[in-house]
């Protein structure tokens, strides 16, 4: 369902070192705002909720809600360093993305 770089996992594991937050799972939603309808939202939590899907990724665990989940197949997690640098999303199922690459439209 969703990819994640190597070099996106090595900066998810200095953020969760950096937080506090080792051995948490990445929550990555979809919600609706940004400049192109939907926005993703990325955090850590200690534990999946009832209904999420759980992927398994390096040795990193991802949660993603059911709703979530129809946005997110197929997408690619990468960091990219330097002047506009950050995680970068890559979403086959975006119709349209915003310059900022935070917001979509589904």
């Amino acid at each position: 369902m969703i990819t994640v770089t190597n070099r996106a996992l090595d900066e998810l594991k200095v953020l969760q070192k950096e937080e506090g937050k080792e051995g948490y799972g990445l929550r990555m939603t979809v919600v609706g705002g940004g400049c192109s309808g939907f926005q993703y939202n990325m955090g850590f939590d200690e534990a999946p909720e009832a209904n999420d899907h759980v992927i398994e990724t390096g040795n990193l665990k991802l949660f993603v809600d059911p709703q979530s989940a129809s946005y997110l197949r197929g997408v690619e997690i990468d960091f990219v360093e330097g002047l506009g640098g950050g995680f970068k999303i890559q979403n086959p199922n975006a119709k349209h993305t915003c310059g900022c690459g935070s917001s979509f439209e589904a």
